[in-house]
């Protein structure tokens, strides 16, 4: 296993250095600047926009939800699926209007996206409104790319092919005051089939358990009641330190850290997931009884083919053995519909899953060709209605089993943190079950940030609704 590179602290400080400098700069502009960043994709997506929030904090700037108003613009972008890429080449496109009335706009493009070589050089010949491109694993350099754009003419791209570092000591801006991200590790190891992101988030590397544990506890020192740790594969955790700790270890140690709050964690693989998570989990007070355990078809022609490295039985184990320790488990998972290759009848195989396992709730997506993965370049006979249909039949029973789910609810008082204000005029909050479960409350707006019984009144198949006791 290789080692994970550790950027030093020094070249941190010299980033540090260069927002000093792009502040002094940003002083002479007179009223304060404004920046926009606008994020596409997961959490973990979510989470490297605070990083570039608390850069951009340190450079002068404020934050503004315009694209008007702002003096840069960063655009963070997910490359999993072909519609959130065309979704951001239109909305990039559309900014070459912001850059013709207000020319000294920086516009960046980041992400997964970026780091694709065919987008990198689509930008460049035909977005040449974007003044700079870079990819996840050049995050920690931001500040001293836009020092260059400020200071010199040009455009920059920073998309190099690398296997990705960690970089620690980044200040981050956080979007929320209750529940926070803290990113454990980064890239992945696992090359499934459809997927792009070991391609453009490089190898897997693990953050010290200190450093993590240090940001957790800070975190819940500042009020935060709901911590999710983040990575790709939260599994494989650790296999790459000096001195080697498992995921379940550093639950542990999570877990430990004096305070009232919720760890929640995500993604899990399968093939990693084991018999001691499971037991650390349940012995863990404050792991909330939630996994989302992706298993992508059940099928096990098609999960060979996806390179997804585990059968429909021993997924279906695994979901036994979880359940035997934690029986009021909450379990979501991911469902890909219509592989390269995948019949009707094998597609029948993924049904049978969700009649067995009965999960709260599932995230489906119709199958979207990545360039530069192996699936991309399968036969693919089946036709996209046909696709279509069994995507119709597979959220048609989900939204069954989340009705019925949700319906058994009713009448339980639960003890929820209240995590917002309502959307909906009838209810005055939001908050989350344990299993993370989305509630809509009755109830005084002073609770906001609390952990708070409430009893449940109503339920549909998203969500229930209920009124503080």
């Amino acid at each position: 296993m290789e080692h994970t590179t550790v950027i030093p602290p020094a070249e941190i400080e010299k980033q540090l250095d260069y927002c000093r400098s792009v502040a002094a700069i940003t002083a002479q502009w007179g009223e304060k600047p404004l920046a926009f960043v606008d994020t596409y994709g997961c959490q973990q997506n979510e989470a490297d926009s605070e990083r570039l929030r608390g850069f951009l904090a340190k450079m002068g700037f404020g934050f503004t939800g315009s694209e008007e108003e702002a003096r840069i613009i960063v655009i963070n972008t997910c490359a999993i699926r072909e519609h959130a890429e065309q979704r951001v080449f239109g909305n990039v496109g559309a900014l070459v209007h912001v850059k013709r009335r207000h020319p000294d706009t920086l516009i960046c493009l980041c992400g997964c996206m970026a780091q694709r070589p065919q987008v990198a050089q689509k930008i460049r010949e035909s977005y040449r409104h974007v003044d700079l491109v870079f990819g996840p694993q050049s995050l920690w350099k931001f500040p001293e790319m836009v020092h260059g754009l400020l200071t010199q003419r040009g455009r920059t791209f920073s998309v190099e092919d690398e296997p990705g570092s960690i970089a620690e000591g980044i200040p981050v801006v956080r979007q929320d005051r209750i529940k926070a991200w803290v990113s454990i590790m980064y890239g992945c190891n696992n090359f499934c089939s459809y997927c792009i992101v070991p391609y453009v988030r490089g190898r897997e590397r693990s953050r010290r358990p200190e450093d993590i544990l240090a940001e957790v506890r800070q975190l819940v020192n500042e009020g935060y009641k709901d911590i999710t740790l983040l990575g790709q594969n939260v599994n494989s955790y650790g296999k790459d330190l000096d001195e080697p700790m498992d995921f379940a270890g550093l639950l542990e140690q999570v877990n430990a850290v004096p305070g009232d709050f919720l760890i929640r964690f995500m993604t899990s693989h399968p093939k990693d997931a084991t018999q001691k998570l499971f037991e650390t989990m349940a012995r863990c007070e404050k792991v909330a009884p939630v996994l989302h355990l992706p298993f992508q078809a059940g099928n096990d022609r098609i999960l060979k083919v996806m390179n997804r490295r585990h059968t429909r039985a021993e997924y279906l184990e695994k979901i036994k053995a979880l359940k035997a320790l934690i029986p009021d488990i909450v379990l979501t998972s991911d469902v890909i519909v219509g592989f390269p290759g995948e019949t009707t009848e094998e597609f029948e195989d993924t049904l049978k899953v969700l009649e067995e396992v009965r999960f709260d709730a599932l995230f489906t997506f119709i199958f979207s060709p990545r360039p530069g993965t192996p699936a991309a370049e399968m036969d693919d006979p089946m036709p996209r209605e046909e696709k279509l249909a069994n995507f119709n039949r597979l959220t048609a029973l989900q939204d069954s089993i989340s009705e019925e789910k949700h319906a058994a609810y009713v009448g339980k008082t639960v003890r929820c943190l209240i995590d917002g204000a309502s959307d909906d005029a009838r209810y005055d909050l939001t908050a989350r079950t344990p299993g993370n479960r989305l509630v809509r409350v009755v109830g005084d707006p002073s609770a906001l940030g609390q952990f708070r019984d409430v009893k449940i009144t109503g339920a549909n198949k998203w969500s229930l609704f209920g009124e503080l006791v």
